[in-house]
């Protein structure tokens, strides 16, 4: 039961710095989804170096790596919003930013769970 709710916790936390996050960012960029992405971008990496840090060997508690990775990364991160801002974007024929964000969030995420891989090596092998 404690398990659920240090989920849940991660979860309120991630949902609200996602809002903050994105809310921000894009009130800097109207026409483009930079919040999103940046969201995304970060989680992955975040993601990537605390699964990949635990398969190094480095001793995280269950308890902890469901807390950042199902909780907080779970709900900071957003496949659904991606989608949506790359439907609309292709509704209002904005061709270009439709292919740059749709190919910005798969590469760059790519390459944050990458460098997050890296940096656990460089941390804990």
């Amino acid at each position: 039961m404690l398990k659920l709710l240090y989920i849940g916790l991660g979860g309120f936390l991630g949902a609200i710095s996602r809002y903050i996050i994105s809310k921000n960012i894009n009130q800097l960029v109207s026409s483009f989804p930079l919040g999103t992405l940046v969201v995304n971008f970060t989680g992955s990496f975040i993601l990537g170096f605390l699964l990949y840090s635990v398969s190094l060997g480095k001793n995280i508690s269950s308890d902890i790596r469901d807390f950042i990775a199902i909780g907080f990364i779970g709900a900071f991160t957003t496949m659904s919003t991606f989608a949506y801002e790359s439907f609309r974007l292709l509704e209002l024929s904005e061709w270009m930013f439709f292919a740059l964000n749709i190919f910005f969030n798969l590469i760059l995420c790519l390459i944050a769970i990458y460098a997050g891989k890296e940096l656990s090596i460089i941390l804990f092998k």
